[in-house]
């Protein structure tokens, strides 16, 4: 097995999301010569993840163009309104500041919720109908020269490759390997999340409830439930979901509210420390870094999943244009195209949504005045809000093709 090498045009370490779409998009716009492989070992687990994520306009744009939407639309919970409060938890009423229309387009909802074992399905049989070689184990390292990259598997084989991409999440062995340091920093807030069903029908509507320790995020799902995103500091997040059952559901109703009758947790509610990094480069020689393992933002936005994939579409992008005009994929030329492209969108995304957190997520009375204001100011403003939304739905700016809804 040590001895065995094969040799693609692009290896891509991390299975999900970002590397599945990735792999799609390129074999899809190259054909049958452009070899690609996907290596992760959990690639063919779909069925524990029971989160849901929220998917952009942009991004479902790019999932219906490479043939995924049409298998999971069925499964997909449109955003038709969003509500904003900002109040205390023991406040009577939570006055609604903010509302935002859920439609980018007519018939074209700002976003849609769906679950990721649904998606990561979905991505799994696009990728093998397309000619992805998948590999069940993970990339144990990656050497580069001047020609090439060596990707050394977990059993021992040896893959060569033109471009070797990190997808391999926030802990990327291959970042550390590349020696490509992080700036940033853990919060001391924790995400409890969790599903939820409910009596009464949402009719699509997502709602922010901003608290002061953070947070509580209430994200429609289809058949009377909802995903939540409940912020609390880490070790209260810790002390909540250890509570016996009935203490729980009290502490949840606290924030969820009787607006949809009585409420039931679905499953396990699960516990994620939160924080946010932003890598100093998302390139090294021969060697692209994607999604979590390019930067982590704090989730108050729900943009994290969103911002990799919009990498996927910049460098999908810049691989096949330099592709078809004969050139190496994996040079620092495509690579700096691909840099250029994403890093001030995400550095301007990580700024804005940890600036969100600090001044949503704390006691002060005056900060609260000043927000309070803001947001009705802005929902008196709709061509402001307008901005916001094509903002959110990640329509606007320097847009790769993929994210239009145009072919490669």
């Amino acid at each position: 097995m040590q001895n065995e090498r094969m040799s693609f045009d692009v290896v891509i370490a991390g299975g999900a999301f970002a590397g599945l779409t990735l792999a799609i998009a390129l074999k899809q716009a190259l054909g049958k010569p452009f070899r690609v492989a996907v290596a992760d070992p959990a690639l063919r687990h779909t069925s524990g993840d029971v989160r849901s994520s929220a998917i952009i306009a942009a991004v479902r744009r790019l999932f219906e163009t490479i043939g995924v939407w049409d298998r999971v639309s069925a499964e997909a919970q449109p955003i038709r309104d969003m509500v904003i409060t900002d109040s205390k938890l023991a406040d009577a009423v939570r006055p609604t500041f903010l509302t935002f229309g859920g439609d980018v387009a007519p018939g074209e909802p700002l976003a849609h919720m769906i679950g990721n074992g649904v998606l990561q399905a979905a991505l799994l049989d696009v990728a093998e109908q397309a000619g992805v070689v998948l590999i069940d184990l993970p990339v144990s390292s990656a050497q580069t020269t001047l020609d090439d990259a060596e990707v050394v598997l977990s059993d021992g084989r040896r893959l060569t490759a033109r471009l070797v991409v990190a997808a391999d999440g926030a802990k990327s062995r291959l970042r550390e390997r590349a020696g490509i340091a992080t700036h940033g920093w853990s919060y001391p807030q924790a995400a409890i999340v969790g599903t939820v069903a409910h009596e009464r029908d949402h009719d699509g509507r997502a709602e922010e409830h901003f608290l002061p320790a953070g947070p509580f995020a209430i994200l429609p799902l289809k058949d009377n439930r909802s995903s939540i995103v409940w912020t609390e500091q880490r070790r209260e997040a810790e002390r909540i979901v250890a509570l016996p059952a009935a203490e729980l559901h009290e502490e949840l109703e606290r924030r969820f509210g009787l607006h949809l009758g009585e409420i039931e947790i679905i499953g396990t509610l699960r516990v994620h420390p939160l924080e946010y990094f932003v890598a100093r480069s998302f390139i090294a020689d021969r060697l692209a870094l994607v999604g979590d393992a390019a930067h982590v933002i704090h989730p108050i936005a729900g943009q994290g999943l969103n911002m990799g994939l919009k990498d996927v579409a910049a460098l999908a992008e810049a691989i096949v244009d330099a592709a078809r005009l004969g050139l190496d994929v994996g040079s620092a030329e495509v690579l700096d195209r691909y840099q250029r492209w994403r890093r001030f969108d995400t550095m301007t995304m990580g700024v804005a949504t940890d600036g969100l957190n600090r001044l949503f997520s704390n006691t002060s009375d005056a900060l609260r005045i000043v927000r309070d204001v803001g947001l009705g100011l802005v929902d008196r403003l709709p061509g402001l809000k307008s901005v916001f939304v094509c903002e959110a739905a990640g329509i606007t700016g320097e847009v790769p093709k993929l994210l239009r809804g145009e072919v490669l």
